[in-house]
């Protein structure tokens, strides 16, 4: 029982008559009538309604704190603004070039558990030369991912690329711990992964780190960043039909991969928007509707000069979208257990599980659950070679993810 300051006297009156009432009962229903008090006082509190923009999955009461977009304007229901004359103003262009240029790159990649491939060829995708990945892509584009990429890692993307040409060159060899080869599981006999000798999962490794470090890294801290939110908002950029500030807001959701009737339609999605339907029953809300409403609303928003409420949709997705990572980190990690004696299938998902745990370094420092330290220290559980791995190591890493989110 909760005891309120401001009203001292009723409060102890009632606390009388609760006890001349409650000792009538049976004991176990006055054990009863203890524990759903405790738990009712124990509730947390906080805004409990999922269509709001400050729903909290954690509060059990609510406490009438709730915010919704501010009176005046509406949010559609799928992802399509337009001007005064119908023009739309939604463009994400080069994002929709860059995930065509990630599949693309690692479609080559995943060649080398069957031939010897050429670090230079990923070079040429990587930075787009003469525009078409020097005649490696299918399209063309002026877009390329390595001038999005999070500086610091550029080097160690490419030093990827040099090891997994040079582990390509054992394609025809069995891996194992010290060598390099292809890993074939032994009840899915169409699983095959280029390993390099220490086990790790070449092709995954490359693929996770730019869906990190480019994708993750521009969406939450460069396009959904303070110096991007606070463009121009006032007149559509020179020949276009949107202002500078809603452009950046789209760049942010074309890094999320997902179709503009996201979550009706969840086949046409890539990379995090497959992630995300992935741990669409798993989180708590459904990070599905969760996303989508949120990038909705803070687009409405900034077409119609409510920059709180786009603030607090900052806040969400920036913390919805840590959480697809680390729950699909917990995902792999638990494949890797329940696969442990199946070589192949057990490295792929830590190949998986490594590049996941690592995103959550990427997350904003504003809204982000773990140090750069923790998330190293996590990483550094994997050791060097992970063929030595025990399930009690993965079960270590996993309480330490688990701990967290």
């Amino acid at each position: 029982m909760v005891l309120s300051p401001a009203h001292p006297r009723s409060t102890f009156a009632a606390i009388k008559n609760y006890n001349q009432t409650i000792m009538k009962f049976p004991i176990y229903v006055i054990a009863a009538l203890a524990l759903s008090i405790t738990a009712t006082s124990c509730k947390k509190k906080g805004c409990t309604d999922p269509n709001a923009q400050n729903y909290s999955e954690s509060a059990k009461k609510d406490d009438g704190s709730c915010t919704y977009p501010e009176s005046g304007y509406s949010v559609p229901t799928t992802y399509a603004f337009t001007d005064g004359a119908g023009n739309s103003t939604v463009d994400y262009s080069g994002q929709a070039d860059r995930i065509k240029q990630l599949k693309e790159l690692i479609t080559y990649a995943k060649l080398g558990k069957t031939q010897v491939i050429s670090a230079q060829v990923l070079m040429d995708m990587w930075q787009n030369t003469g525009g078409n990945g020097n005649g490696n892509f299918t399209f063309t584009s002026t877009r390329q991912l390595k001038d999005k990429c999070f500086p610091a890692d550029v080097a160690a993307i490419e030093t990827l690329f040099t090891e997994i040409a040079a582990a390509s060159n054992d394609f025809a060899t069995t891996a194992a711990s010290g060598q390099a080869g292809v890993a074939t599981s032994t009840t899915t006999t169409t699983s095959k992964y280029l390993l390099d000798a220490n086990g790790r999962d070449m092709a995954e490794m490359i693929e996770k780190s730019i869906m990190r470090s480019v994708f993750f890294y521009q969406a939450l801290n460069i396009y959904l960043g303070a110096d991007k939110m606070s463009a121009d908002n006032t007149a559509p950029a020179a020949g276009q039909f949107y202002t500078q500030l809603e452009h950046h807001w789209d760049e942010a959701f074309g890094y999320f991969g997902v179709p503009v009737d996201f979550p009706t339609n969840v086949v046409d999605v890539s990379y995090w928007g497959k992630y995300c339907n992935g741990q669409d029953a798993a989180i708590n809300p459904g990070c599905n509707a969760y996303m989508m409403s949120n990038f909705l609303k803070g687009r409405a928003a900034i077409s119609n000069d409510a920059m709180g409420d786009r603030d607090i949709a900052i806040v969400n997705i920036r913390e919805m979208w840590e959480k697809i990572a680390a729950y699909q980190a917990m995902k792999y990690l638990n494949d890797a257990v329940a696969n442990f004696n199946d070589d192949a299938k057990r490295l792929h998902a830590l190949g998986e599980g490594y590049g996941f745990v690592s995103t959550l370094k990427y997350a904003p420092l504003e809204t982000r659950n773990m140090t750069n330290q923790e998330v190293d220290d996590a990483l550094a559980m994997f050791g060097t070679n992970w063929w030595n791995l025990t399930v009690n190591d993965l079960n270590a890493i996993k309480a330490v993810i688990d701990a967290k989110y």
